[in-house]
């Protein structure tokens, strides 16, 4: 199968309803490597970077309250930051570039992905329609 390893996606195909920043950018631990108190940090299988974790929230309305919040590791090899808050709104939105996910089966036998980045910024914005585009059109 041609097919192995992470497989590469864009932000709108994994968050098309945007998402939020709900937690610290942490480090991962690499519980093999870590012993005696000692803590390492993960470096990614295949291209060595650090490993890094953030909670995200996905702004998709349908998901259940348990579906909603998910990591995702960002490869970096210094800790990434996180965008500025906007004005009036509870979480920090967010957007990521250079996403894979790789699938696998979880504890409870079902279907989950892991979430792998190379950059994380605020959200672009969008083009919005004009009036006079709309009335061009008809």
């Amino acid at each position: 199968m041609a097919l192995q390893g992470p497989v590469p996606v864009t932000f709108d195909m994994v968050f098309p309803h945007g998402c939020y920043v709900v937690g610290e950018v942490e480090p991962v631990k690499d519980f093999d490597a870590s012993a005696g108190g000692r803590f390492v940090q993960a470096r990614d299988k295949q291209t060595g970077e650090l490993v890094w974790q953030v909670a995200v929230m996905d702004g998709d309305p349908t998901l259940k309250p348990a579906q909603k919040t998910v990591a995702v590791k960002i490869l970096a090899p210094v800790q990434p930051v996180p965008p500025q808050p906007m004005p009036g709104l509870p979480f920090t939105p967010v957007e990521f570039d250079g996403m894979s996910v790789t699938p696998y089966v979880n504890a409870a036998g079902r279907l989950a992905y892991s979430i792998k980045v190379r950059e994380m910024h605020a959200p672009r914005p969008t083009a919005q329609p004009t009036a006079k585009a709309g009335k061009d059109a008809a």
